[in-house]
């Protein structure tokens, strides 16, 4: 685990609150659009990798979603999400662990990734993910990325920005583009960031 970027995340998530940090979403309405439109199973197995304390997780037990992991580097986050869903908490499953250090049991029909993959600036983390996810995922993988018109930076670290093409050609050939949205994103701060989600399906020629 890169403790540099622990030690990063687990500082943010225990000195800030949701309206201090400027990626919180209230109701995060891409992410729910693009996962009803994968038409996966209530009974699926969902990933939202980089999940910190999102209220995706919320979203996706009131729509009757029943297998759902959260992915954190910061334990900090993942303890503010099961005290915010109180006797739902134990309904979901919390991995703490940087993304690049993963070894998932067995696949995920859906993987969910907003704002996390865009922190990997390394050629070599990028293949790791990459290489993760190839071998993971079974049917969706939704990714939300600052776009060409977004920031360079977020919490003080450097991103990478994609447009829908760049990143359909990152994730193929074992994923297929499906759809592509820019949205902007209104921070708590009143400010916009722009984003390009993408949701892919896996090609089954890769199987």
């Amino acid at each position: 685990m890169n403790d540099l970027r622990k030690k990063h995340w687990e500082h943010v998530y225990d000195t800030k609150s949701p309206d201090q940090v400027s990626w919180t979403q209230l109701t995060p309405h891409v992410s729910l659009q693009l996962i009803e439109s994968s038409g996966i199973d209530k009974n699926a197995r969902i990933i939202d990798v980089g999940g910190g304390d999102s209220r995706l997780v919320d979203h996706l037990l009131d729509e009757g979603f029943k297998n759902i992991t959260v992915l954190d580097i910061s334990g900090k986050a993942l303890e503010k999400v099961q005290k915010r869903l109180g006797d739902r908490a134990d309904q979901v499953n919390y991995v703490t662990t940087d993304i690049l250090d993963f070894e998932p049991e067995g696949k995920y029909d859906l993987w969910h990734d907003r704002a996390a993959f865009h922190f990997l600036t390394k050629d070599e983390d990028i293949r790791t993910y990459l290489s993760i996810v190839n071998a993971h995922v079974a049917d969706s993988l939704i990714v939300g990325t600052f776009s060409k018109r977004g920031p360079l930076k977020c919490s003080g670290l450097e991103v990478m920005q994609y447009d829908p093409s760049e990143l359909a050609e990152v994730f193929k050939p074992q994923f297929e583009k499906s759809e592509c949205l820019n949205r902007d994103h209104e921070t708590p701060f009143r400010t916009q960031q722009n984003f390009t989600f993408c949701r892919f399906k896996k090609t089954r020629l890769t199987d």
